[in-house]
């Protein structure tokens, strides 16, 4: 057996000299992420203190839950969580439905030029800032010659400007139409490819059994880009807690403050603004912890549903 174990351990480091330049490759990536993902870490124990930047780390006061336990008891922070979740699960099912819609109806197109300046122009408003996103948003949806409001009492379907960003009824579709603009083109992409890869021949055998287009799309390209959205469909549920900050916090005011803040602007604005590191931490714990446990819950699902799955 030591025998067996040395020349196994012999092997290995006769590999690793092979390939060493592969190693010393991704040696570098292999740090980047150790400092900057796994060494933060250190910082959660923040959430299990009353931290006072002041204080040595040794002096710092330990308090176990008692930040949890807050969290869990703030009004405020349960109503983020809500308006989180709510506004994740919008935008999703908004993104991923116009994605695929999209990317089906770009790959029925035979002009290539049409089809390039289609998706050139569908991808563009993934390369803007929230700042000039928020920018358009709200000039186009203000009282004072808006564009919305301009169209809409044109067409007749109201009789006076609205207040478009005053009411909280409509605060989560004007964020969940936004996102579909500024993101739509994106995730075609990512569709668009996977559709690249269908053998033909499915579609020329489809065609030979009077199968129209409706009936292929339905029949052969869904099929085959299911394992894509099914991982695309695991990897958004790892982020329902991440709803975003920038637009949110930039179109918030008084009167939508209830269904506009998510527990990142919870963070800011409760946390850091106040100098209270440990809440902010403990908040933003929270949400690493079940965006992870999300995660491996429905990777198991796709596994025991015998779909494709991350791990």
């Amino acid at each position: 057996m030591p025998a067996i174990t040395a020349s196994k351990e012999k092997g290995f480091f006769l590999r690793l000299g092979r390939q060493r330049q592969v190693f010393f490759m991704t040696f570098p990536i292999v740090l980047y992420v150790i400092l900057f993902t796994y060494v933060p870490l250190w910082g959660w124990t923040m959430a299990f203190q009353n931290f006072r930047a002041s204080k040595k780390f040794l002096n710092q006061e330990w308090v176990g839950l008692y930040w949890f336990k807050f969290l869990f008891e703030d009004r405020q922070f349960l109503l983020t969580v809500r308006n989180t979740i709510a506004m994740s699960v919008i935008n999703t099912t908004l993104g991923f439905i116009t994605a695929i819609v999209l990317a089906l109806m770009l790959n029925e197109v035979k002009n290539i030029l049409f089809k390039r300046f289609i998706q050139t122009i569908s991808y563009l408003p993934h390369f803007l800032s929230g700042v000039i996103v928020c920018g358009l948003v709200s000039s186009m949806l203000t009282i004072d010659g808006g564009t919305i409001n301009s169209l809409f009492m044109t067409l007749g379907f109201i009789k006076e400007p609205v207040q478009w960003l005053g009411k909280p009824n409509y605060f989560w579709g004007i964020m969940g139409i936004t996102f579909v603009w500024k993101e739509v083109g994106w995730n075609t992409i990512i569709y668009l490819a996977a559709m690249a890869g269908i053998d033909p021949n499915l579609y020329e055998a489809a065609s030979i059994d009077g199968c129209n287009r409706f009936q292929k799309m339905w029949s052969i390209t869904l099929p085959s880009i299911k394992p894509t959205i099914i991982i695309l469909l695991i990897m958004s549920i790892g982020n329902i807690l991440n709803a975003g900050f920038e637009m949110q916090y930039l179109l918030r005011n008084g009167l939508i403050m209830n269904v506009s803040d998510t527990i990142d602007i919870y963070v800011l604005i409760f946390g850091l603004s106040r100098n209270n590191f440990s809440l902010a931490t403990a908040a933003g714990m929270f949400k690493s912890v079940i965006n992870i446990t999300l995660i491996f819950i429905a990777n198991e699902i796709a596994k025991r549903a015998g779909e494709e799955r991350l791990i």
